[in-house]
């Protein structure tokens, strides 16, 4: 049960945090009279927020060394992005989780306690129950948006770009209480999956600065435009080491981007209409994907080490 417990953590440590902020977006996003839709956004971030506040509470010397330092669970920018997100929509976040994840140990344990894969094992059954209700609220939301029974500051696009996320949490959720481990996936799948993201992750950007920021929405585009061709290439290639060393290069040049753009959006030095958050939120999703692209490439197996 031991990869059981180290990967179920190293799973919410990234995902639950997502979830939370997804929620906060979609909180934000919603007009005043929307106050049923606006009140279970709300539930959901909190929901998110005390898992991933219970999770943290299992992980001190629980997770492996490239979790957290790849920059996906904080960065040096999340904590002053919560402050100032939370300030400018009147939305709380708990920064104290933050500092904890800052504090946190790695560790790689030759066994677990069956407490504790009983309290995994809950976290586990409570993260599914509130992703099943997400997805469905996502779904919801999309659907009026698609409808015009509904407006929201979010795009149609985003909407379907978060629900793509959450599937793939509750999906990894599923697979941990069913076989104890994750699968092994084809590094592919994992590639395609997330240069989608940052494709739209590019998209999105370029549609939220302001129209003066002429180079940095050029340079968005540029990414989006690179994404676009290298998934085409991805279609039509045979060997895969072409295209995942492009996808490691472009994701390199991208996470540049998107750590600048964070600092310039915290510091007030960009126009946008881009949350703090939101810019850390995607950068840390960057530094995610880039862990994977390097961990596929040394074959560890998902199931059996502590990396």
């Amino acid at each position: 049960m031991r990869e059981y417990v180290i990967l179920s953590i190293e799973t919410h440590l990234f995902f639950a945090r997502i979830m939370k902020e997804h929620s906060l977006f979609l909180l934000a996003s919603l007009p005043e009279k929307e106050t049923d839709l606006k009140k279970r956004a709300d539930c959901f971030r909190k929901d998110f927020e005390e898992g991933l506040k219970k999770t943290v509470r299992l992980a001190d010397g629980m997770v492996g060394n490239a979790i957290l330092d790849s920059g996906e669970i904080v960065t040096e920018f999340t904590q002053r992005a919560e402050c100032q997100t939370s300030r400018l929509t009147g939305i709380p976040v708990d920064t104290e989780i933050t500092e904890a994840e800052k504090c946190l140990h790695s560790g790689c344990p030759s066994g677990v306690s069956r407490e504790m894969v009983y309290q995994v094992r809950m976290l586990n059954r409570e993260m599914l129950e509130c992703l099943n209700g997400l997805i469905a609220y996502k779904e919801e939301i999309l659907q009026k948006v698609l409808c015009c029974k509904l407006y929201t500051t979010n795009y149609p696009l985003l909407i379907e770009h978060i629900l793509r996320e959450a599937r793939l949490y509750r999906q990894f959720i599923m697979q941990l209480e069913r076989n104890g481990c994750l699968a092994m996936t084809d590094l592919r799948k994992t590639e395609t999956f997330w240069n989608q993201i940052m494709m739209e992750h590019a998209e999105f950007i370029r549609g939220l600065l302001d129209p003066t920021e002429c180079e940095l929405m050029e340079s968005a585009n540029g990414f989006a435009v690179d994404y676009c061709d290298l998934l085409e290439a991805m279609k039509e290639q045979d060997s895969n080491n072409a295209c995942y060393a492009k996808s490691v290069q472009l994701t390199e040049e991208f996470q540049k981007f998107k750590s600048a753009g964070t600092e310039g959006i915290t510091d007030c030095k960009i126009r946008s209409v881009i949350l703090p958050l939101l810019a850390d939120h995607v950068l840390r999703e960057a530094n995610h994907y880039l862990r994977l692209l390097e961990q596929g490439n040394s074959g560890s197996n998902r199931c059996g080490r502590c990396r």
